[in-house]
């Protein structure tokens, strides 16, 4: 995955994104969950997660204490030491780690903690969700982030 083209491409079309979502958001579309889910099983057909991985080396998730408490568990720390450890306070008072790229994320790509990843991560890039209209502005952000996004709003604005 090319991300510097990624980024470039993003760049390009900023303005267009904007006048976009902006349309979305005023439009309330009955459809665009369903579109939403059909671009998004399109795209995950053709990107491999594990050759970008830029969500993991650019952003971190809110982690919830059931997160906290599953990630302690599996890194066998309790869960205030696993806090301390990795996480911090944003400023939006939520938890988060402590710095970027992920600290379980390996060279390879692969999530040491896979199977007891936080639920942002789970969800992630959210593009599968009932009530997109509802996350519009994360929706926006996460296109500069997950090529997946980039693609599926590129998709989703030749059929509205």
């Amino acid at each position: 995955m090319d991300l510097v083209k990624h980024n470039q491409l993003v760049d390009n079309k900023k303005k267009e994104n904007q006048a976009f979502f902006k349309k979305l958001k005023n439009q309330k579309s009955k459809n665009l969950d369903q579109d939403f889910h059909e671009l998004h099983d399109e795209a995950f057909e053709k990107i491999d997660c594990l050759a970008c991985a830029n969500c993991c080396k650019t952003t971190s998730p809110m982690l919830f204490p059931k997160d906290i408490e599953r990630l302690a568990n599996a890194t066998k720390m309790k869960p205030s030491a696993f806090t301390d450890k990795y996480l911090k306070i944003d400023e939006d008072g939520d938890f988060v780690f402590q710095s970027a790229p992920c600290p379980f994320l390996g060279a390879d790509n692969y999530c040491s903690v896979y199977e007891d990843r936080p639920k942002a991560c789970r969800e992630y890039p959210h593009t599968n969700r009932k009530n997109m209209y509802q996350i519009l502005d994360l929706t926006y952000k996460n296109i500069k982030v997950c090529p997946a996004v980039y693609s599926i709003v590129e998709n989703l604005k030749k059929i509205s």
